[in-house]
């Protein structure tokens, strides 16, 4: 029986990811996920039927019979895990300080200027704290 996912605490391996960003795009059975362009790593099925056994065990994924072969959908958002992997990368790596994280992006040169501009606009608009 699949559990309840964790949605604050979502961590995917790269393989794992590439899988989900198969079903977020729709559900999918492990054939059409093995024929999924990132495939051409030459994944056996077997492989990606053990991440979707081990996603859906971790209760990310759900799985429903058709026929003879398992349809898989995805039971969490692209931006829960998104959201989640952000968290966890800034409290190992910045010590829980998203602007730490954000200082680091603009003095490597991560963030073009044309991106500055488009996060003071998402800041903008931001829900304002009430703290």
């Amino acid at each position: 029986m699949a559990r309840e996912p964790d949605t604050d605490d979502i961590a995917l391996s790269e393989l794992q990811l590439d899988v989900m960003r198969v079903l977020w795009r729709g559900e999918a059975s492990v054939a059409d996920v093995a024929a999924a362009p990132f495939t051409s790593r030459g994944l056996a099925h077997t492989t990606i039927a053990t991440v979707l056994t081990r996603l859906a065990k971790r209760g990310l994924v759900a799985a429903d019979r058709d026929g003879r072969q398992l349809i898989y959908r995805a039971l969490v958002e692209e931006s829960q895990v998104r959201r989640s992997m952000v968290g966890d990368l800034i409290q190992s790596l910045f010590r829980g300080d998203p602007q730490a994280l954000l200082a680091h992006l603009v003095s490597e040169k991560e963030v073009a200027p044309g991106d500055l501009d488009r996060i003071q606009a998402l800041l903008a608009k931001a829900p304002k704290d009430p703290s």
